[in-house]
């Protein structure tokens, strides 16, 4: 049979440069039957009891390593009549003779997987060895064809001098660096086999710290058995890529290695963008559309193209971030994408997510007009569930009023980024004032208001009346609470008696305390202007305190 041309732009590859790119953590050869040179075609999962379907030069991926000798030694000669040119089985410490003799026979290398390795996930990485595109960067590592992620982390560990990895966000793991003279430790070996970075109690902190940096980050060793570490993230603009990680004590890093690995980074980000782009062009695109839109950036008639929607189409935007103001939002973001994808498609096909300044924003397309149904607020609730479950991580869900139009969009985003405000600042006053971390523009919109008024000015400067600007500084030198008293005073329409019980405290001490604020400060309590402007900017103040 003739092998298998590799697509369009995409360099093939042979059975030795995919075992030696993926390297002995992944695959061994125990027989070659002289098919190392030979170009790989399409890797296949094959299972107990399946038939063997034809493929030149395919990979067989046996999954069925309890299988009987005589039946793994029959699917070895289906193969070698089907066109492949190797398979691969899990030995369990079991006696290989017989299928070494079986392939060599048929004309196939035979070879090995770790017993640990995901047959999932060993496709994956044969399937990213041979999706080798053709071009470059003219950079330091313009020899490495753009996409190939594999040969660029063997590009960076050979410039840096130690193991590297290219990871997403998450820590799952895209491609690792093989070279015979750099020594790996456990992590690196059960990140390897498990396609991500195993669970360990400083995971969060360690990446929390390298996407908040801007230059890398060393990490020392915390045991014989943890290799010493330096990690950079991976950025196309404020957007978070990915992170390189590279050990740096086996063998010691080469010198200037942080300059080569900021470099890297640069690199890299032109990789993972292109990476992107070639698992899923059209969402990517769609993705990248959303980004604009929501941003302003770009106008209905094209964002109605490219997104496949109507221009007069009615959406809903969700606003998505975590509710602890210490988490890194990139990260975070980078967490739930995923998640909050999967909850909005369920929702409608045409629901698109992109993570934009660590905020994740969904665009639902609507079948109703108006405030937000129950049912999108069961969704919302649903997801913010979902995540702290799977994710460990509290968010806070926003959901915007309708857009009756693309062009409405921005505005809604905007309102959604209002209500993330409002739920941050009761999460931060507590659990119970936060409630379930989920609320609408309608649920929250005296609040909502209130802020736009605040970004106006409308508290600070000369317009700030004099009985607040006095009553602010009387409470800042004297640590006095007039502000508060007379905020709760006016906020419970002059009830003495709901004002002293919100401020636990006895209502002649709230007469008392009102009294002296009108004398102290002059503030008026009979014009209703006067009165209706002071509550205004005292409770603007509160939003937005002066520093």
């Amino acid at each position: 049979m003739v092998p298998v041309p590799p697509p369009p732009g995409v360099a093939a590859r042979t059975l030795a440069e995919v075992v030696d790119t993926l390297g002995p953590h992944a695959l061994r050869v125990v027989a070659n039957a002289g098919q190392l040179r030979r170009e790989v075609g399409e890797p296949v999962v094959h299972g107990p009891g399946e038939p063997v379907a034809a493929v030149a030069s395919g990979l067989l991926l046996m999954t069925g390593g309890r299988m009987s000798v005589p039946e793994s030694v029959e699917a070895v000669r289906a193969a070698g009549l089907g066109g492949y040119c190797a398979v691969v089985v899990k030995a369990f410490g079991d006696d290989l003779t017989e299928l070494v003799r079986a392939a060599t026979d048929a004309g196939l290398a035979l070879l090995t997987t770790p017993d640990e390795m995901a047959w999932r996930h060993l496709d994956a990485l044969v399937t990213a060895t041979r999706s080798v595109v053709v071009g470059a960067d003219d950079d330091r590592f313009a020899s490495v064809g753009l996409g190939d992620l594999f040969a660029l982390a063997n590009a960076i560990a050979s410039s840096v001098g130690g193991a590297v990895t290219i990871e997403e966000p998450t820590g799952r793991m895209l491609a690792y660096s093989n070279l015979p003279h750099h020594e790996i430790d456990e992590i690196r070996r059960f990140a390897i086999l498990g396609r991500q970075t195993p669970e360990r109690p400083t995971n969060h902190a360690e990446y929390q710290a390298v996407l908040s940096a801007d230059s890398p980050v060393r990490f020392a060793s915390q045991s014989a058995d943890y290799a010493a570490r330096m990690a950079v993230a991976v950025r196309a603009g404020a957007q978070a890529l990915g992170v390189i990680w590279v050990l740096t004590d086996r063998p010691p890093l080469a010198p200037g290695a942080e300059v080569v690995l900021a470099d890297a980074a640069r690199a890299t980000a032109l990789h993972l963008l292109r990476a992107r782009g070639q698992r899923d062009p059209e969402r990517w695109h769609r993705t990248e559309s959303l980004r604009l839109l929501i941003d302003g950036g770009i106008h209905q008639q094209p964002a109605s193209v490219q997104l496949g929607l109507r221009i007069d189409a009615p959406t809903f935007v969700l606003a998505i971030a975590p509710a602890d103001a210490a988490a890194e939002p990139a990260l975070a973001a980078a967490r739930i994408i995923d998640l909050v994808t999967l909850y909005c498609e369920s929702w409608h096909s045409s629901a698109l997510c992109v993570a934009d300044t660590g905020v994740v924003y969904a665009l639902l397309p609507a079948e109703t007009t108006g405030a937000p149904p129950a049912r999108l607020m069961r969704l919302a609730n649903d997801l913010a569930g979902s995540i702290r479950r799977s994710a460990r991580l509290d968010v806070l869900v926003a959901v915007s009023s309708l857009a009756e139009t693309l062009a409405d969009v921005p505005a809604r985003r905007q309102l959604a980024d209002r209500v993330l405000e409002v739920l941050a600042e009761r999460f931060a006053a507590g659990p119970a004032a936060a409630g379930s971390g989920v609320a609408s523009v309608e649920d929250v919109h005296g609040e909502v208001v209130l802020r736009a008024i605040a970004e106006k000015g409308a508290a600070s400067g000369d317009l700030l009346l004099p009985p607040v600007r006095a009553m602010v500084a009387h409470d800042a030198e004297h640590g006095t609470a007039y502000v508060r008293t007379v905020l709760a005073y006016l906020g419970s329409f002059r009830d003495v008696a709901r004002a002293a019980a919100a401020l636990d405290i006895h209502e002649n001490t709230m007469r008392y305390r009102v009294r002296r604020a009108q004398m102290l400060f002059g503030l008026d309590l009979d014009d209703p202007d006067r009165l209706l402007a002071a509550w205004l900017q005292l409770r603007l103040l509160q939003l937005t305190p002066r520093r």
